[in-house]
């Protein structure tokens, strides 16, 4: 368990693209070297532990290499799609690799990234072209199942307008909009991930009911959508960050609107190593549906509904309650 010569051979040969490399026919170690511009002595022993843990299988008559079933799961076109958890150029692999900083942020309490790479994630996804991408295809994988759950086991039929926000490429919005013709929505995030749910609308045909609005959830939200979703979002951050968010929904959606929140809840969905990488990585957490409920109710939320909706993911649904509401800098949502 304490082993990290596996995991990190793992990942060492999805980013070098082995399974692709070797292919069906096998290469040798020279062939792979040459082709992965790598040390061929250092190879070996990489592609050595490799064959010894059920990743590749060596012929010793041919010296040729071939990726076992369980390699070919790291192939870029396989439907496992691990190759881009594992990648250490990509954005879920390099988010990986800060957990060797994990003593820093059980010291601290603060995300062993910023320890790492000198910025916070966010920043850091900015930084290039090919990290947003890849954060967006992880974030595509991550829903594949989940999406069409979400459209099928919620009754959206019960509103009109739908604003996902902090939606990505619109993937979840998608889906719903799929489900059901007679609904509209918006997805409200960043410019770069606002750019990509655009081009996803007009591929799905969906363009004449689904637009976008590029800006942050920590800013005031376009107001009169019948409900607001936040997917996959509030465990990102800290409660302090939640709460900023939830504010903002609550401020949009007077008098009428609707707020549901989609997460995996801890012990329901979730398990303890990712609310560890959570910590690490953002500094966010996961959290039981009584802990979302009483930040909801610091913003003056009040809970309607819990039902789940797809594979490890629970759907809460708030209303908003009579009162003032602030998306102050400090401090609880609810003004005085």
């Amino acid at each position: 368990m304490a082993d990290l010569a596996t995991p990190m051979s793992i990942r060492v040969a999805a980013t070098l693209g082995l399974t692709e490399k070797a292919g069906i026919a096998g290469a040798t170690v020279e062939q792979l070297a040459l082709r992965t511009k790598t040390s061929a002595p250092a190879l070996r022993k990489l592609l050595d532990h490799l064959v010894a843990i059920g990743v590749f299988d060596l012929d010793a008559e041919c010296g040729r290499y071939r990726p076992t079933s369980l390699g070919n799961q790291m192939s870029e076109d396989s439907p496992e799609g691990f190759k881009i958890l594992l990648d250490i150029n990509c954005v879920g692999g390099r988010a990986e690799l800060a957990f060797v900083d994990l003593l820093e942020t059980i010291t601290t309490g603060t995300p062993a990234y910023v320890h790492r790479y000198g910025r916070d994630f966010w920043a850091d996804l900015d930084t290039g072209p090919k990290l947003r991408r890849s954060f967006d295809a992880q974030m595509n994988w991550r829903f594949q199942v989940q999406a069409p759950q979400i459209a099928e086991r919620f009754e959206w039929t019960r509103f009109s307008e739908i604003l996902d926000v902090g939606g990505g490429d619109g993937t979840v919005l998608t889906a719903i909009l799929h489900a059901y013709p007679e609904l509209r929505g918006r997805v409200l995030d960043l410019s770069p991930a606002a750019t990509a749910a655009d081009i996803r609308f007009i591929a799905a045909g969906l363009d004449d009911r689904a637009s976008t609005v590029s800006g942050s959830f920590f800013d005031p939200l376009p107001v009169g959508a019948d409900v607001y979703l936040l997917s996959d979002i509030l465990h990102d951050w800290d409660d302090h960050h939640a709460r900023k968010i939830l504010s903002r929904c609550r401020q949009a959606a007077t008098p009428n609107g609707t707020l549901v929140i989609i997460e995996p809840l801890l012990g329901q969905g979730t398990r303890t190593a990712t609310d560890l990488f959570m910590l690490m990585c953002f500094g966010g957490r996961e959290r039981t549906a009584d802990e979302i409920v009483r930040l909801a109710e610091d913003c003056r939320l009040v809970l309607r509904s819990t039902e789940s909706v797809a594979d490890g993911r629970t759907a809460l649904e708030f209303v908003v309650a009579p009162g003032p509401v602030e998306a102050s800098d400090a401090g609880p949502c609810v003004s005085a």
